[in-house]
């Protein structure tokens, strides 16, 4: 079992930043590759980024280059999804979820945290 928590949504106005924290735990965690997701309401979810614990590779969208940075903390078992220059379309829940393999798909993902909101206000 791999457990995900979220943490450091918000409200926030458009132009903002935001850092988003997931920490893992449990016994395997490490063997597992971390991805960042978004859902919008009516919308499905999004891939924006992954990391492979071990590695250190990653994968990214191209919607997300330019404004999210992705960084992980071996010490804290904690990775960060760092969000510059919040437009309104950025409301969503964040999820963070692990995933066997580094992968964009969602439903490859095995593990997933309870999701964070973030709001972006005009």
């Amino acid at each position: 079992q791999v457990q995900l928590v979220e943490s450091g949504g918000g409200l926030v106005q458009t132009g903002g930043s935001l850092r988003l924290s997931c920490a893992a735990s449990g016994r395997t965690f490490s063997d597992y590759a971390m991805g960042w997701f978004r859902q919008a309401p009516g919308k499905e979810r999004e891939f924006l980024a992954a990391i492979n614990w071990s590695t250190g590779s990653t994968r990214s969208a191209d919607s997300v280059k330019g404004r999210f940075t992705f960084s992980r903390d071996n010490v804290k078992n904690t990775v960060y999804l760092q969000i510059y220059s919040l437009k309104p379309e950025d409301t969503a829940v964040y999820y963070c979820a692990a995933a066997p393999t580094l992968t964009v798909l969602a439903h490859d993902y095995v593990y997933w945290g309870q999701g964070t909101q973030v709001t972006v206000s005009s």
